[in-house]
């Protein structure tokens, strides 16, 4: 039995309305229930040395399934159940000297830096080129998915704005513990100011765990100015803004974050960059 689409639900059970009232799965208390097809009349008995040979039609419950042998735990509708995304511990240095070196290791990234920065690139640069899987989760990409009611920040930062942005950095943060639960690293990329540490930096270490990896990424004004100069849409910044928005990441020196200077680097450079820097703070995780 079908419904038409936004028709209310059946009535509970025990309950009558409308037409389809006697179209209930299960018959009221007290009445025997209807047999849903005549029943068949009895078959001869099969000789002795030979099995009966099937007939055509359901006659009884399906075989029972073997269960499957994937080691993965499917639901009633056969869809693969992922494991749970719990958030990105720390990452302890390999006993192994043979261990896998940084290329080949799982990790979560976070790429910072200020509009024109080429963070975008280099993280998909970064993601083409690993030798295991990795996705490219990018926090403006996640909040452009709002099309109507698109709150943006050029327009003036609001309580708007805000919102979506905090729920296109859960979104990401989510993206990411699902990502590394199935051995998929990641890296995000995210404008994220030094003087906003509850909302910055805080916000993406609850939503994503204590074992993400913060690099900077802060080419000098003139280049990001350049590079600004390029870009097209709502992701064109004013020169005012671009140069207000650098100032303030200028505070991440000092913070012992480790910081890449990709002014004089082309987009494959930075990424053997980056891979040392990911190497070495797997080593030795920064404090954050």
């Amino acid at each position: 039995m079908q419904y038409a689409v936004g028709a209310p639900l059946p009535p509970p059970h025990g309950q009558a309305s409308g037409p389809g009232a006697a179209m209930h799965w299960t018959p009221n208390p007290g009445r025997p229930t209807p047999p849903t097809s005549p029943p068949a009349p009895p078959a001869a008995p099969p000789p002795p040395a030979q099995q009966p040979a099937p007939q055509p039609g359901w006659h009884g419950p399906a075989p029972q399934q073997a269960p499957p042998s994937n080691g993965h735990s499917t639901d009633i509708t056969g869809h693969v159940q992922l494991p749970p995304g719990a958030p990105v511990p720390l990452p302890s240095p390999p006993s192994d000297p043979a261990a896998p070196d940084a290329a080949h290791a799982a990790v979560a990234v976070l790429l910072i830096g200020p509009a024109g920065a080429g963070k975008t690139s280099v993280a998909r640069h970064w993601a083409d080129t690993r030798r295991v899987p990795t996705a490219h989760i990018s926090l403006d990409d996640v909040r452009e998915w709002v099309r109507a009611g698109f709150a943006d920040p050029q327009s003036g930062w609001n309580d708007h704005s805000e919102a979506q942005y905090r729920l296109a950095r859960r979104t990401c943060g989510f993206a990411a513990r699902n990502f590394l639960a199935n051995g998929i690293s990641c890296i995000l990329d995210d404008a994220v100011f030094p003087d906003r540490p509850v909302v910055g930096l805080g916000g993406w270490k609850r939503h994503v765990g204590p074992g993400l990896l913060p690099i900077v990424l802060l080419p000098g004004l003139e280049i990001v100015l350049e590079r600004n100069a390029r870009r097209t849409g709502n992701r064109r910044l004013s020169d005012e803004e671009v140069a207000r928005i650098h100032g303030r990441m200028a505070g991440w020196y000092g913070s012992g974050l480790p910081i890449i200077d990709n002014s004089q680097h082309d987009v494959a450079t930075t990424v053997r960059v980056l891979d040392d820097v990911v190497a070495r703070s797997l080593a030795s995780p920064p404090s954050w």
